[in-house]
């Protein structure tokens, strides 16, 4: 039964219909097909096949390849760094200015001497910490944004050394100092908040985790393809030496310093075969 029913299946699938064009007036056969089901079936398949492959060779050599995630084009992911870095200039030329208006403010209204020892530069430091004082609605938007914003995922592939590496942003803040090898500043300076979490940036293992007189509380992490990155300036430690940790994990909390105006901020480095590179090439902050 099973024999004769698979003859059947195939029999009725291989059965050949003719398909016929017959001229209206004349009844004259124009054209005449001999199709099966089987044929039709290969058709359809084969038109599938070829409008997936066409689909798929258009988005891979095209810029529509940028709208899905994880093939955005280097030159893109170049943009998005430059733009950052232009916006954090931006941010502190227009503090700046700020704090040079204020002073100016306070030299017409007599508060502060034409004759005074003190330079513009000097002023400007002590405006530093007036305004980067926090009003409670900013501080609020700031806890529920770095709530909503704590594992989200910031990845930069700009050479062959990073290769498949996801770089997590250690801390929620502002940048204040740049990488400055000349001036032995081996690292980024960011001002965060009290207590701000501090993100492992890349999964490893902690090779060092202990106080220091200069830097307070710090934390080193071995990661894979020779890199180590550093985390200066913390309030207290999650993790200790030899523990495996996963981008994005806690692993310490910002401590304060009295280096900084605002009192609240991290000193994060990054090595590379043992060569200071800069983070903002990695992580975009």
């Amino acid at each position: 039964m099973r024999k004769k029913g698979r003859k059947a299946f195939w029999h009725n699938i291989k059965f050949k219909y003719k398909l016929t064009i017959i001229n209206e007036n004349t009844l004259e056969e124009v054209v005449g097909i001999h199709v099966s089901k089987l044929n039709g079936l290969s058709v359809l398949i084969f038109t599938c096949t070829v409008i997936f492959i066409i689909a798929a060779l258009i988005i891979a050599f095209t810029p529509l390849r940028n709208y899905l995630p994880g093939y955005m084009n280097s030159e893109v992911r170049e943009m998005v760094v430059a733009n950052a870095l232009r916006a954090d200039s931006l941010r502190q030329a227009l503090e700046k200015q700020n704090m040079y208006i204020m002073n100016i403010q306070d030299i017409f209204s007599g508060k502060i001497k034409a004759d005074t020892v003190q330079s513009i530069d000097s002023l400007t430091n002590l405006r530093a910490e007036q305004l980067m004082e926090r009003t409670k609605e900013e501080e609020e938007f700031r806890q529920q944004y770095e709530q909503k914003e704590r594992y989200n995922l910031r990845a930069i592939d700009t050479g062959n050394a990073v290769a498949g590496l996801v770089f997590f942003k250690p801390v929620n803040g502002v940048m204040d100092m740049n990488f400055d090898p000349e001036k032995k500043h081996y690292g980024i300076d960011v001002i965060t908040g009290p207590n701000a979490n501090v993100l492992a940036v890349l999964d490893g293992t902690v090779i060092m985790a202990a106080y220091t007189i200069d830097d307070g509380y710090v934390i080193q992490i071995q990661h894979s393809q020779n890199f180590i990155s550093i985390y200066k300036h913390c309030g207290s430690l999650m993790k200790q030496p030899g523990d495996k940790v996963k981008g994005g994990d806690v692993i310490a909390l910002v401590g304060k310093s009295k280096e900084k105006p605002s009192g609240h901020y991290l000193h994060f480095e990054l090595w590379h075969r043992g060569t200071p590179i800069n983070p903002e090439k990695y992580v975009v902050f």
